[in-house]
């Protein structure tokens, strides 16, 4: 079972980066939000179908796309990517009754804190390469980040609430 996180909104008057963290931060929380206080077996639930959608596997999937834009693309460390392999691309989604719920949150975890540290020391113009070839701002990353956020969070929103009835923002 995983604890309610403290959540802070955004603020409403700030310079670009301090807006830009503080809403992706208030995105990763929320995430955590529609987690919290529910067992391994809610969180594997596909409670919404004909979706195959689970809070598990939205947790494990922005662990990955955390990894992907910070670490691979910011970063330059080419580490493999979290959960699929060639026969699934979208391994994150799958087998989730093989996955160990802890790990996963654990995982997700140390990639917000690796992106973070990552992050910390460079200007919002640094760029990465996305793919060997595209520049990618760290600003873009952000702004993205923000969106797949925002985008699953409506997802686990509805997921929750097929769950126990639990609504909220």
């Amino acid at each position: 079972m995983t604890t309610t996180p403290e959540r802070t909104d955004p603020p409403y008057i700030a310079d670009e980066r301090t807006m830009l963290e503080s809403w992706l931060d208030f995105h990763r929380d929320t995430l955590a939000v529609k987690c919290a206080g529910l067992d391994d077996e809610q969180l594997r639930t596909a409670s919404a179908p004909p979706s195959d959608l689970t809070l598990l596997g939205l947790v494990r999937h922005m662990a990955r796309v955390e990894r992907g834009w910070f670490r691979n693309v910011l970063g330059g460390e080419g580490v493999p990517p979290l959960y699929l392999t060639a026969d699934d691309p979208d391994g994150e989604f799958h087998d989730l009754d093989k996955a160990d719920t802890a790990e996963a949150f654990a995982t997700w975890r140390a990639e917000i804190a690796h992106a973070r540290e990552l992050a910390r020391d460079r200007s919002l113009d640094d760029t990465g390469l996305h793919r060997g070839k595209d520049e990618i701002s760290l600003r873009w990353i952000y702004v993205h980040m923000i969106e797949e956020y925002a985008r699953h969070n409506g997802h686990a929103d509805l997921i929750r609430e097929r769950i126990d009835g639990v609504t909220g923002d």
